[in-house]
């Protein structure tokens, strides 16, 4: 079965540039160039929230993995965390000093990386709140910039045209591609870490083993590819592009699977939910739109089979190199039988009580946030009294 379009948001007032499923698909969020965010939600007949608090327009956003936060990025220069219960203000950072055009979570929720006009690549605690340290190789504004799933490598994309691999814990450039012939607008990893995708002004999409450092398949579009999400299961590639398409990648195959036709002008952003049952994409015609996936993911290999070729995305082929990636998916009917009831129940216990200890957390930095503050603004106003105090005894003693 083809995916399907199931909704569509109206309510932001210029172009979508971002968009991000919350945990348990309940929640949507969307950035704009109308320099607001908005939470959607799924359910029927639920309002929708407008976040108001950046000055210019809202170029990134992003849930963190516990669902409890949201992260936005901004022309105005500042990232800004945001309680996804709406409770409380938001928590601004500042070291960018140019446009901040990505954000993104690492797997354990603890830090984020975000991407700027300024050429770097910044990394931030999350808790705490610092941030920690500047990547400095790009010659040109960086798009886009994404843990690994492990956390221990960095990719990062630029209109240096090049996709940059560092290395988290040594700080350091591991490996530059520099096969695209236009800026690169996205880039993210594989869902295994072995791969990275990234598409760009050059109408391609190139995907590359980070381990052997080699291109492995290649697809060459008609129009600008503006941002790409990987299936969780690894197997497809979702493309939003210029020409107003999302464009479904078979990665085991090789070949376009779908071209879907929704948005009027551009097609500026798209991500898939977190379990692949829905992605979400955005445009420059102002509308969040949510799709079904439809199609058969329902049981995967052990590893992507090696292909010989690549293919373009009008479904001749392509220029690209086998893709032999030792990509593990999920586990098969067969392998899960070993596994029992009560197991499963543990693992799903488990997770819900990190899910909650995450969440608790979440809210207590944002709370000591609010605190320290209100008590930054507290000192400022006792200092300021004590001035005027000492203007007053200087005057009178004068």
């Amino acid at each position: 079965e083809d995916p399907s379009l199931e909704r569509h948001f109206k309510g932001h007032r210029d172009a979508i540039t971002s968009v991000d499923f919350g945990l348990n698909k309940k929640q949507l969020v969307s950035g704009s160039m109308d320099s607001c965010l908005m939470i959607w939600s799924m359910k029927p007949q639920m309002r929708a929230y407008r976040l108001v608090g950046h000055k210019d327009a809202v170029l990134c956003v992003q849930f963190s993995p516990s669902g409890h936060l949201v992260a936005s990025g901004s022309r105005d220069k500042t990232v800004r965390l945001w309680m996804s219960n709406l409770k409380g203000e938001p928590t601004v950072f500042k070291a960018h000093t140019a446009t901040v055009r990505s954000v993104h979570f690492s797997s354990d929720g603890q830090s984020f990386v975000t991407a700027s006009d300024d050429k770097s690549v910044k990394v931030w605690t999350v808790h705490r709140q610092k941030f920690l340290f500047s990547l400095s190789q790009h010659i040109n504004w960086v798009r886009c910039a994404r843990f690994s799933p492990d956390g221990r490598l960095i990719v990062s994309a630029s209109d240096d045209k090049t996709v940059k691999v560092w290395d988290k814990t040594s700080r350091e450039c591991i490996h530059s591609f520099c096969e695209h012939g236009g800026f690169v607008n996205h880039v993210d990893f594989h869902p295994s870490g072995n791969c990275i995708a990234a598409g760009g002004t050059d109408s391609t999409v190139k995907v590359w083993d980070v381990r052997m450092n080699r291109l492995l398949q290649h697809y060459q579009g008609n129009s600008a590819v503006n941002s790409l999400s990987f299936h969780p299961s690894g197997n497809y590639l979702v493309t939003a592009s210029n020409d107003s398409t999302l464009k479904i990648l078979d990665l085991l195959e090789g070949r376009l699977l779908y071209t879907l036709h929704g948005h009027q002008g551009p097609a500026t952003c798209v991500a898939f939910s977190r379990d692949g049952d829905l992605f979400a994409s955005g445009g420059s015609d102002e509308q969040v739109m949510v799709w079904k996936t439809n199609f058969d993911t329902a049981d995967y290999g052990d590893v992507v089979k090696p292909q010989k070729c690549g293919s373009s995305v009008d479904g001749t082929h392509g220029t690209g190199s086998e893709m032999d990636c030792d990509i593990h998916h999920k586990k098969t009917k067969s392998q899960d039988s070993g596994r029992t009831h009560q197991q499963q129940e543990e693992e799903s216990s488990l997770a819900n009580t990190l899910e909650h200890i995450m969440g608790q957390l979440d809210v207590l930095t944002q709370t000591v946030s609010i605190l320290e503050q209100r008590l930054t603004l507290t000192e400022d106003k006792l200092k300021e009294c004590l001035e005027n105090q000492q203007k007053i005894i200087q005057n009178k003693t004068n």
